[in-house]
């Protein structure tokens, strides 16, 4: 699928799945926050829609007046009159694009309109699919249902991969959720979301996580998607300035050969490769890292 430039703004990707399939750490991962509360129960919370900006937060009500809230009040707010929650934070990743953090599609004391009334808003999707029951019947229903009216590119993420026992079981879990999903995403990622989280400046334990991967994916995309100049036909084979001083600065902090995980890339298994005299660690988060010791949102 073509990346579609969204007009005057940044790209939209929803984080979808079913409830605990890892959303809101995925949120955490990518922002390098921990803006949403993990552990709470499925129904607590409504769509929260995240932009770059100071750390603030409103409610949206179902008759469209808007309330602003201290941060951390975001878990108490009714469900019964709440559409969304906006929150802003300083995020890096989030000059890229919003991301919007779903609730779990099939928990049945949380109606499906709740979050398909803001499908209009949203350009992609990363859906994320629990390992230990990967692609669930549920989860390609809902997925038909949306998948046509999307302008860009989706992922598929396979969480909580350390989950299965061994690599036998975790070639036979990807294989299928391939088989079964793959031509329907333009890329799959197996992740193991709490291992990156906890890899810290480690980058063979982030590598290891399948975040590495993922993640250059992704901010891939963003550059290009964020970038006009690559929606021509006569640009797009070549990178734009900031793709390029951004692979210049992840060549410039590694020089060891690593092998990169396997990818589906437009439903095809892409082998692993070693690039040479380039190690692909984790993207400077020190940003993220200040933001953390600041007790801007709970933990």
């Amino acid at each position: 699928m073509p990346v579609t430039q969204p007009t005057g703004r940044k790209p939209r990707l929803a984080l979808m799945g079913e409830f605990s399939a890892g959303k809101s750490t995925l949120t955490h991962l990518l922002v390098g926050l921990e803006p949403l509360p993990v552990q709470v129960t499925a129904t607590r919370l409504p769509p929260v829609w995240i932009s770059h900006g100071p750390a603030a937060a409103t409610v949206v009500g179902l008759d469209g007046r808007e309330e602003q809230i201290a941060v951390e009040q975001i878990i108490d707010v009714p469900l019964d009159s709440t559409a969304l929650i906006r929150l802003s934070l300083p995020a890096e990743a989030l000059e890229l694009c919003d991301l919007i953090d779903m609730p779990g599609i099939s928990d049945p004391n949380m109606p499906a309109e709740v979050w398909r009334a803001l499908m209009p808003e949203v350009d992609a999707v990363i859906w994320c699919t629990h390992a230990t029951q990967a692609w669930r019947q549920s989860e390609a229903a809902a997925w038909d249902s949306i998948r046509d009216g999307l302008s860009g590119p989706s992922t598929l993420l396979v969480t909580h991969f350390d989950k299965l026992q061994n690599d036998r079981d975790q070639a036979r879990v990807l294989k299928r959720v391939v088989r079964e999903a793959g031509e329907k995403f333009q890329s799959v990622f197996p992740i193991a979301l709490n291992q990156a989280l906890a890899a810290g400046d480690d980058a063979e334990i982030w590598q290891a996580s399948g975040a590495d991967a993922f993640v250059e994916s992704l901010i891939e995309l963003l550059v290009r998607w964020n970038d006009p100049k690559t929606q021509s036909p006569e640009c797009a084979a070549e990178p734009s300035k900031a793709e390029m001083l951004a692979r210049e600065a992840a060549r410039d902090r590694g020089k060891t050969q690593t092998p990169q995980p396997e990818s589906l890339v437009e439903g095809r298994v892409v082998p692993r490769r070693v690039k040479r005299e380039r190690r692909s660690e984790r993207p400077d988060r020190s940003a993220a890292t200040a933001a953390r010791r600041a007790p801007m949102v709970p933990r």
